[in-house]
């Protein structure tokens, strides 16, 4: 289950804040290091994470995370800078707000648009996932600390949903700091998965080594 609509809101909009003064605050140098993300300069992780915001408050929903539009968003913006691209996504983060604010309780439960497989909740909670760990991937590159907080958690949410669909679990996780979610459908809880929370979302996405957590390969949700 995603978190709820006030939070995945309110949490959005923070996170956007976050990254756009996350990218403003890149030298040239650091703008340009290659990422854990492969094939990708830390360039191009935010030309990916600002191209997609652009899309979906202009409208262009179809294609969302193919990699057909992941490199149109990368390709469009190449050569630009990170204060071209930081402008871009305040422009973006402006107007998110006000297209949450038109949908009521029943069209968050309802079908995203764009014929995905998510609620448009679903669908708004992975755009804040995608914006943590994105800044995470960035942070990493140019040496600087992983930060926790909201966005950790739903990170988290949202790859517990990953990994239901997947087929994966059941299985609670209990992770540092953050309240349990459940992983799989039927009786029981499963096994347990403790530890820190961040090590278990990169380990579920396939930048980091899922051992360390006691799990096995096929606990990423993308392979």
């Amino acid at each position: 289950m995603p978190l709820s609509r006030e939070e995945v809101g309110k949490g959005l909009t923070v996170e956007l804040e976050n990254f756009e003064r996350l990218v403003r605050s890149l030298s040239p140098e650091e703008f340009q290091r290659r990422s854990r993300c492969e094939g990708w300069s830390v360039a191009d992780v935010a030309a990916h994470m600002i191209g997609t915001m652009a899309d979906i408050t202009q409208g262009r929903i179809e294609g969302q995370g193919t990699p057909e539009v992941t490199n149109r968003q990368v390709d469009e913006r190449r050569g630009r800078t990170a204060e071209e691209l930081a402008d871009e996504l305040r422009q973006a983060g402006e107007i998110a707000p006000g297209l949450l604010a038109t949908f009521d309780d029943d069209a968050w439960a309802g079908p995203s648009p764009g014929g995905y497989d998510f609620t448009l909740g679903e669908a708004v909670e992975a755009l804040w996932y995608d914006a943590y760990v994105h800044a995470d991937d960035i942070r990493a590159a140019i040496g600087r600390k992983s930060e926790g907080g909201d966005g950790l958690k739903a990170s988290v949410s949202h790859v517990a949903d990953l990994l239901t669909r997947k087929g994966w679990g059941p299985a609670t996780l209990a992770l540092d700091g953050l309240p349990e979610f459940r992983i799989g459908v039927g009786n029981g809880d499963g096994h347990r998965i403790e530890g820190d929370a961040l090590s278990f979302v990169l380990a579920a996405t396939g930048r980091a080594e899922p051992g360390t957590l006691g799990l096995t390969a096929d606990v990423n949700v993308y392979a």
